[in-house]
């Protein structure tokens, strides 16, 4: 070890990252000390590492932290996950600990409880980073023409309060954004209503987890992935040119869905537990000639124009290889029901699953297999509850026979079952 060139020690300690064991490796030797102060690149402080955060207290842990930090001559990433200690730590030493770091920092993970303010935009505005996450804290008063963030790429906001103005003006100081999260924002209200406008050009992917808007709009013109989850919104609308390939949706209430004209590219349409009312999902995604991967599991049509079967599937994304549907009786009937002699030619994974098991699935499950002819993997989930009655253990039984006759009738497939 002692071979090692200081460089190569300095690059072995910064993939350690968490501070405690950067502290303890470094102390083995002079020259690991040294690859310490001079070429530690990554240092990350975490109360999950370390209980000592609790034991000592914010004062002897924030001088603990400083003197770690000011150790270092050029950090590049640094993770500041302190919002569980019982004591708050004082503004000055935070301060302190990215006015020491700034000017090289590429990476800032910001989660610190803390007395008085901390304004991260000032102090890491104009400097080098490319990715900033912040966590359980404010942010407010953006002046776009001083808290500027030339190299930022990736944002991320959890449980951040700030205001939809601020918010967009937030977004409109990073020129370079490719990466957009927003986890349980407290979006300030300024009226009745809650309105979110956000633009971006270089913006490529953009989530949004837990949050209840009244209207959100996003407009970006090279958006790529869109995520929505667990969310309640009475409008969410994207304004794009076409560039979208992902468009996942996963436990959303929505009145009014509209993408516009950004489907053409679709490749992958991921949606479980999607309630909507106004908008036509599937005659909006119905233009996806590309798509690849489609995923309607647990979805709730308000409009009974939207219920579609396999042959409408088949013909608009003739290009599916995964096709993934949770299918359940609607007014005695399957939701998605065979008319004509459709095919599912490129078909290769076929996920299927129940709810609420009924008499009909095993057959559903058998038309499905020989629409596939290219098949290769059949995936069964199924919700088996704790309080299963008699009637539901003679459904599985039967399901269980006639899926054994399906196996070995297709030998040369694989059969997966998940049940929860």
């Amino acid at each position: 070890m002692e071979s090692l060139p200081i460089e190569v020690i300095g690059n072995i300690l910064s993939r350690l990252a968490a501070a405690r064991d950067v502290v303890v490796a470094s102390a083995t030797c002079r020259k690991w000390l040294e690859a310490r102060r001079k070429h530690l690149r990554s240092l990350s402080f975490s109360v999950n590492d370390w209980s000592g955060y609790r034991d000592y207290g914010s004062n002897q842990a924030g001088i603990w932290i400083t003197q770690t930090i000011f150790e270092t001559a050029k950090l590049q990433s640094l993770s500041l996950q302190l919002d569980d200690v019982d004591e708050e730590f004082s503004a000055s030493a935070v301060v302190a600990w990215l006015l020491y770091t700034r000017e090289t920092l590429r990476s800032l993970h910001y989660d610190v409880r803390v007395t008085g303010d901390v304004n991260i935009l000032e102090i890491c505005g104009r400097q080098k980073l490319e990715v900033l996450v912040l966590s359980h804290s404010s942010v407010s008063g953006v002046e776009p023409n001083y808290c500027r963030f030339p190299g930022l790429k990736s944002l991320s906001l959890s449980y951040v309060r700030i205001s939809a103005l601020d918010l967009s003006l937030l977004v409109s100081t990073c020129p370079k954004l490719e990466k957009l999260d927003l986890i349980s924002p407290d979006i300030a209200m300024s009226d009745a209503q809650v309105t979110v406008e956000v633009s971006s050009v270089t913006l490529r992917c953009f989530y949004i987890e837990a949050t209840s808007l009244d209207k959100f709009v996003l407009e970006a013109d090279n958006i790529e992935c869109l995520h929505l989850k667990r969310c309640f919104l009475e409008l969410f609308e994207l304004i794009g040119k076409g560039t979208l390939k992902h468009f996942i949706i996963d436990d959303v209430g929505v009145l009014h869905l509209d993408i516009g004209d950004t489907v053409d590219n679709l490749e992958i349409v991921d949606v479980r537990d999607l309630s909507i009312t106004s908008s036509k999902f599937l005659q909006m995604i119905s233009k996806s000639a590309k798509l690849r991967r489609l995923r309607l599991w647990d979805v709730m049509f308000d409009d009974e124009d939207e219920i579609v079967g396999m042959e409408t599937i088949a013909l608009r994304f003739p290009q599916l290889t995964h096709l993934s549907l949770n299918c359940d009786l609607r007014d005695g009937m399957l939701q998605y029901g065979f008319h004509g002699s459709c095919h599912f030619e490129n078909v290769v994974v076929l996920e299927l699953g129940w709810t609420f098991l009924n008499d009909l699935f095993s057959d559903w499950v058998e038309l499905m297999l020989k629409r596939c002819p290219n098949l290769k993997k059949l995936v069964i989930h199924g919700v088996v509850s704790d309080l299963i009655t008699c009637k539901e253990y003679q459904l599985l039984g039967s399901f269980t026979s006639a899926i054994v006759c399906v196996m070995r009738e297709y030998v040369d497939l694989e059969v997966m079952f998940e049940y929860k």
